[in-house]
């Protein structure tokens, strides 16, 4: 054989090539087709074809409603589990569903679950009414106790440390406020009504043809205006995409709008089961509440955000002092201001701030006002973070003739009944919503500030002193304080503002079964005189310890414990100061008249908008920003005075 190979070799020797032939046409045909694809991919993005695919201008039954884009956390068994984003939901939605409150719940439902279920109530026995999906409250806002005596609900949040009580809550008492807190005041305040007609017509009419559009698609007679109805859903779709006011809308939306209606005129008249425009109707209504709460969580973590973050400017002045303080010569206290620091014959008085601006304007106001500024002394007690900032502003600025000693707390070894490091706690703010004993409907919201964990220091830090005047950093005096050291507090250790729109009574389940008398007022910090002397001979910091130490132990409740305990331990040592020594409110409260604020010997900007703040109520700061030296060189390189 002449192959000399194997039998029939020259046939299999033939073969071979055309297999490798069709494998390489394949390849290639396949490399074409992607180069082809690759083209018309952008093409359709820059022709704006894309928006007719994803949408037919109807919402499917499955279609998934924006509360199931955006997770919510507190599920059972897995409260400690940190969720991961769904695919396409961004990280910011993912935070703020994390950090934003919600409504709290009413005997175990959720109140928009009570309004879904009385609407359904009134619907058809055929089963037009939808399920309600159930919301969860985040992790943090768990902690809810039902009594049956009273329907009482507490809430905490540890977002900026707040109670929320209602008392006898319905529907109607749900407001914004009180889930939102003073983030739903300043909204109220800069609401602005749109004033776009055109564009809100347009939404509307695009509601009504989403609505009918499912209807009318299943009738094959009609193939005709179903095809023109949703053509006319999606060119609708592409303008408010687009238009957000009707300066934005394109020439002859007019036209289009009359074509539109007409469409949905004739959809009307065809006869269809009600019952799937109703349906439709009910997943429309729930998908636009949906995004509108949705917008209104990312518009409150938003506010709290920025009154939580402090000012650019503030941090400006923050570190340019503590930079300065290490390049400039050690500063030293003559002895003179070291003996004043624990005479007790001189009037003392204790502010509690990480803020150099608000606890220099605490001071300025003070001294400005005072009968005899030589005789003041103040003590700004502050953490590690801020004490060499305050310690070169207070060297470089005087005030008058008084002495001003910075404290650095975590710096003491001092702790109640046990010596170790203690962090700065400032004042608690909270706020305490219930339902008004006047009105069946109206739910009223009160703001309270109540003494922290530092305040139960005072003993041990002073321990030379029988009296001080204690003011928050959130104060404006406006009067000489020196008649408050002539008071005779008949034996109370605390002279203190009650409030009585909330009493001891109705925070039965806030204050746990401790024994106290349910017809107290409670009280408020801001401005407090505090005996020093009998505070030591009732030794309430060991009883504060203990308290705190056992509602800590009540994990159902585990926010503001030092309020809690404040409010406990100082029971019937409270001594009740006239009203008119300070006016609160004015962090929160837009309706202060202009009277009451002149004739207040103080002011306390208790509230999230603190006069320091861009978001602080602009007609309430001028009576702070007059108190900053406006000459200060840092001030103006900073741009903290606007």
């Amino acid at each position: 054989m002449k192959g000399g190979g194997l039998p029939g070799g020259g046939v299999g020797v033939s073969a071979y090539p055309f297999p490798a032939k069709r494998r390489w046409r394949g390849l290639a045909i396949a490399v074409l087709g992607l180069v082809i694809l690759s083209m018309l991919v952008p093409l359709v993005f820059l022709l704006g074809l894309h928006n007719g695919f994803h949408n037919s201008g109807s919402l499917s039954d499955e279609q998934t409603s924006v509360r199931d884009k955006v997770q919510d956390y507190n599920q059972p068994g897995k409260t400690n589990a940190v969720p991961q984003p769904k695919q396409g939901q961004s990280v910011n939605v993912e935070l703020i569903e994390r950090l934003q409150p919600m409504a709290p719940k009413v005997n175990g439902s959720h109140p928009k679950e009570l309004l879904k279920a009385k609407m359904a109530n009134t619907t058809d026995s055929k089963g037009s009414s939808q399920a309600v999906k159930q919301s969860e409250d985040p992790p943090w806002e768990q902690h809810t106790r039902n009594t049956n005596l009273d329907t009482n609900i507490v809430k905490f949040s540890s977002s900026d440390t707040r109670m929320t009580i209602v008392q006898n809550p319905d529907d109607n008492e749900l407001s914004c406020e009180l889930r939102f807190g003073s983030y739903c005041l300043w909204r109220r305040e800069y609401r602005v009504d749109m004033k776009d007609s055109m564009v809100k017509t347009l939404k509307d009419r695009l509601f009504v043809a989403r609505a009918y559009y499912p209807s009318i698609a299943k009738l094959p007679a009609h193939d005709k205006l179903s095809q023109e109805m949703k053509q006319n859903i999606q060119e609708f779709e592409r303008i408010l995409s687009e238009a957000t006011s009707d300066a934005d809308l394109p020439f002859q939306i007019d036209r289009k709008l009359q074509k539109m209606e007409t469409t949905i005129a004739r959809a009307k008249s065809i006869q269809v089961e009600c019952i799937n425009v109703d349906k439709k109707f009910r997943q429309l209504v729930d998908l636009t509440g949906d995004e509108a709460n949705f917008h209104m969580k990312q518009s409150s973590f938003l506010y709290q955000l920025a009154v939580h973050t402090i000012p650019k400017s503030l941090h400006c002045l923050s570190m340019r002092l503590t930079v300065e303080y290490f390049h400039s010569p050690s500063l030293y206290e003559n002895v003179t201001s070291a003996q004043r620091y624990s005479n007790p014959s001189l009037y003392h008085v204790v502010v509690f701030s990480k803020n150099v601006l608000a606890s220099s304007v605490v001071i300025n106001s003070t001294v400005a006002h005072f009968r005899e500024s030589r005789k003041l002394v103040f003590h700004v007690l502050t953490d590690q973070q801020n004490y060499f900032a305050m310690k070169l502003w207070f060297s470089r600025n005087t005030f008058e003739e008084a002495a001003v000693q910075v404290l650095n707390v975590e710096d003491h070894k001092l702790a109640i009944g046990a010596k170790s490091k203690h962090e700065l706690s400032l004042t608690e703010e909270f706020r305490i919503s219930f339902q008004n004993d006047l009105s069946r409907v109206a739910v009223q919201t009160i703001y309270l500030s109540m003494f922290s964990y530092s305040h139960y220091l005072l003993p041990w830090l002073f321990k030379n002193l029988n009296q001080v005047i204690v003011l928050d950093d959130d104060v404006v005096v406006q009067r000489d304080l020196s008649p408050l050291w002539a008071i005779n507090m008949k034996g109370k250790v605390n002279g203190a503002v009650k409030n009585c729109g909330a009493k001891l009574g109705q925070l039965s389940i806030y204050l746990g079964s401790h024994s106290y008398n349910k017809k107290s007022c409670v009280w408020m910090s801001g401005v407090n005189i505090v005996d020093l002397a009998r505070w030591r001979e009732l030794n309430l910091s060991e009883a504060f310890s203990g308290v705190a130490a056992e509602l800590n132990a009540d994990r159902t409740l585990p926010m503001a414990v030092a309020s809690r305990a404040s409010l406990l331990v100082f029971q019937d040592l409270v001594y009740a100061l006239d009203g008119t020594w300070v006016l609160s409110g004015l962090g929160h409260d837009y309706g202060l008249g202009r009277q009451a604020i002149s004739e207040a010997a103080v002011l306390h900007y208790n509230g999230n908008m603190k006069p320091w703040l861009e978001l602080g109520i602009p007609r309430y700061r001028s009576f702070w920003i007059k108190f900053l030296n406006r000459e200060d060189v840092l001030l103006r390189d900073c741009n903290v005075i606007p």
